[in-house]
């Protein structure tokens, strides 16, 4: 029988929220780190995919002190614990593990996916809610945020909207994760073999739901398939970076734009700019003035500029050990969970649930919630 989903969220007002963290690279780090310094949260569980991991005390993973919650790579164990909230963080989502956990009465907040998924393709997912009383939302920062919360909130300043565009600008020196940078996002490689890798594709299945919640909401006549563009640029002199040398002719920088159109002219766009650095480049790609950076532009009357710095490290050594982007985003996912917590059970995007807001550092707060 489903679970009584009225009694599984009046019970966490009384109590902390019991949390789970699904894996532990870079964002489920962050992601242990800002469930513990908040006042409405408990840390109960960790699922690693090591196991070197294994029996480890999270806070020996994070290298802090010990949190008392012992790392498993058993999910069988992690499902029948009693918790309430998942950020579920793999690499790449299983849809078979969200639809289990769901299943088991633990609503999950995860940065992989379902940002604004086609509820039609949902039948398992809204099944396993249904079972567990549940509920699922896709979040994150780039997609799931920059690319359709926030234009959504900065396009209330202005009316008679021609065009939302959300872009990122971004030196993946400082991104940390070398088998990911090169065999997925397609850096050190030939101009070929990066234009028909897998990065185009994962990305735009985050990306082209950002899009189109833009398009739902703000009412665009767009056409239902979007436009998919990418352009590489390589390297003109060796450039050292986290995947090692990219030789000259190796593929340095890569843009994507995924574009809503009406009659062939472009009113959503989502664009990626990733940069092994702005020297050494051929087509000679830079940042800008501006430097590195996300920004929301609004078209309309007026038009609206929105700029998001900080998000991206200072230097290079300080994102190789924690990258302002991965805590964001890790950030993200947990802000939410006490909104999804208190929802109703099903898929939630940022149009079902209130505003979202983080909590005052320990140091400066009133303690839990009531």
């Amino acid at each position: 029988m489903p679970v009584d989903s009225d009694s599984h969220k009046c019970l966490n007002r009384r109590m902390a929220i019991r949390v789970v963290q699904w894996a532990t690279g870079g964002v489920g780090k962050a992601a242990i780190e800002a469930v513990l310094a908040h006042p409405d949260l408990e840390l109960v569980g960790t699922w690693v995919h090591s196991d070197a991991k294994h029996g480890k005390d999270v806070g020996e993973i994070l290298g802090i002190e010990p949190v008392g919650v012992a790392a498993t790579t058993s999910q069988e164990e992690i499902l029948a614990l009693d918790a309430d909230c998942v950020v579920y963080s793999p690499l790449l989502p299983n849809e078979a593990e969200v639809v289990a956990l769901l299943r088991s009465g633990k609503d999950v907040v995860t940065p992989v996916g379902w940002i604004y998924p086609d509820l039609a393709a949902c039948g398992a997912i809204l099944e396993a809610c249904e079972e567990g009383g549940t509920t699922l939302h896709g979040t994150g920062i780039h997609p799931g945020g920059i690319t359709e919360r926030f234009p959504l909130m900065v396009s209330a300043l202005s009316a008679s909207v021609t065009h939302v565009r959300a872009e990122e600008f971004s030196d993946l020196r400082t991104y940390n994760a070398p088998d990911v940078v090169r065999h997925i996002m397609g850096f050190g490689v030939g101009p070929e073999e990066a234009m028909a890798g897998p990065i185009v594709g994962l990305l735009g299945a985050g990306f082209k739901a950002s899009v189109r919640m833009i398009v739902a909401e703000m009412g665009f006549d767009a056409d239902p398939e979007l436009v998919t563009e990418q352009e590489v640029a390589v390297a003109t002199a060796p450039i050292e970076c986290p995947v090692g040398v990219i030789e000259p002719g190796q593929v340095a920088a890569r843009r994507f734009h995924w574009r809503a159109v009406v009659d062939g002219v472009p009113v959503v766009t989502a664009s990626v700019n990733w940069l092994m650095g702005e020297e050494h480049l051929e087509p000679a790609w830079d940042f800008g003035p501006t430097g590195e950076r996300f920004e929301v532009e609004i078209s309309g009357d007026p038009d609206v500029l929105l700029t998001f710095k900080g998000l991206q490290p200072e230097t290079i050594e300080e994102g190789l050990i924690r990258n302002p982007g991965i805590v964001v985003t890790a950030n993200h996912c947990v802000s939410a969970i006490p909104y999804v917590v208190a929802a109703e059970p099903g898929i939630k995007t940022y149009l079902d649930l209130p505003l979202l807001a983080g909590r005052a550092a320990p140091h400066l707060g009133t303690g839990r919630r009531r």
